[in-house]
């Protein structure tokens, strides 16, 4: 019963107008409290205590094709503010991405080379380009770092930590989001504050 009141509201959300800084989404990653639209998947996520934490199974990531664990967020957005933390151990990438209907919209990926920031043109045009990147972005192993997207039109601001907000624009971010993820390879990840606003 609670997760359907929770898609009730979260429809209601996005089908009127939301003033800025209002919660659109939040999982609270406790033990006994389903979300109907989160997805995690392709490892054996722990989910508790605020907390979804999971290390990487090799033999999945072979399966999967080279990919590992992710939690998908089905949440219907255009613009909006993504808040998640992470604290990962021997990763050797971490990704969040914004999908739509046709496929990715917007995404970065975090490594020890630093953060690369991306968008994914339409109608079959280039399948991805560099929107920007930064060197220094590398996030700190065992230690929390909170991550922030703000997505208005076709521009996305990300702040990581401590570092200065980076802007990216591209035509291409402009477009109805279906949902959003943060997956990761190697390693082990910890995930807590998943929420999305307004602001």
């Amino acid at each position: 019963m609670k997760s359907i009141l929770t898609s009730l509201i979260i429809c209601a959300f996005a089908n009127s107008q939301l003033t800025a800084g209002e919660a659109l989404f939040a999982d609270p990653f406790t033990k006994d409290a389903p979300v109907s639209e989160r997805r995690a998947v392709r490892g054996d996520w722990q989910i508790e205590n605020g907390i979804a934490s999971v290390t990487q199974d090799d033999a999945l990531y072979k399966e999967y094709k080279d990919h590992g664990p992710i939690i998908f967020y089905a949440l219907p957005t255009t613009d909006a503010t993504f808040h998640y933390a992470v604290k990962p151990e021997g990763c050797k990438a971490i990704v969040f991405t914004l999908n739509g209907e046709d496929g990715h919209i917007f995404r970065f990926v975090s490594s020890a080379a630093g953060t690369n920031f991306r968008a994914f043109p339409p109608n079959g045009k280039t399948k991805s380009i560099t929107a920007a990147k930064k060197a220094e972005w590398v996030l700190p192993e065992n230690e929390w770092t909170a991550v922030k997207i703000a997505v208005t039109g076709s521009s996305a601001t990300i702040t990581m930590g401590e570092h200065e907000p980076v802007t990216v624009e591209h035509e291409s971010y402009d477009r109805e989001k279906t949902n959003f993820s943060i997956g990761f390879s190697f390693g082990s990840l910890a995930v807590k504050e998943v929420r999305v606003t307004a602001d």
